[in-house]
């Protein structure tokens, strides 16, 4: 199973296209996206040019195969808006043996652990960093962001395929992988 994972899009939808061609080549089964789909606030509205019913139709192609987690930036407006289900704190999908948790993370995250007492994986965005760690029995993974990137990275994303995470820049440049 092929599954593709993005966070914190925030209405921009620059990268999205890009997105639409990955999911179209790769033939992914399934398009994770771990919220913070439609806000944007007034910082990134100087910035970038926001367009949430963009987002929002180019989302609404995938509801066959998307799973939708619930941001701190998406309202309940937004959310009772979309054309998809949207997961409200977290989710599980179970794939290859493995146990892969689904939050945005703000809830649950490498520093948060001590409130998620689980053994297997736990994907996540929010923070706007990309990273893999593994600790004990958990492996922490937060996707980055497809829209607005922190700490200059570029946006990115992440691949999930036979027990194999593998984080992207937009480009398609590894970032950072990891098998269990």
């Amino acid at each position: 199973m092929k599954i593709l994972f993005i966070s914190d899009i925030h209405g921009i939808n620059i990268n999205l296209k890009k997105i639409e061609k990955i999911i179209e080549k790769e033939g992914i089964d399934k398009l994770v996206v771990l919220g913070d789909l439609y806000y944007a606030g007034p910082t990134y509205n100087q910035k970038y040019e926001v367009n949430s019913m963009n987002v929002k139709d180019t989302l609404t192609k995938y509801s066959d195969k998307i799973i939708c987690l619930k941001g701190n930036c998406d309202s309940d407006v937004d959310i009772k808006a979309s054309d998809f289900p949207i997961c409200n704190n977290l989710a599980l999908i179970c794939v290859d043996g493995l146990d892969i948790y689904l939050t945005h993370g703000n809830e649950y995250n490498l520093e948060k652990n001590r409130k998620f007492n689980r053994k297997g994986i736990l994907v996540y965005g929010h923070e706007h960093i990309p990273y893999i760690k593994k600790e004990k029995d958990m492996v922490y993974i937060n996707v980055g962001s497809i829209s607005i990137p922190k700490e200059n990275n570029n946006p990115t994303y992440m691949m999930y395929e036979n027990r194999k995470f593998t984080i992207y820049d937009i480009e398609e440049n590894i970032f950072d992988s990891i098998e269990i």
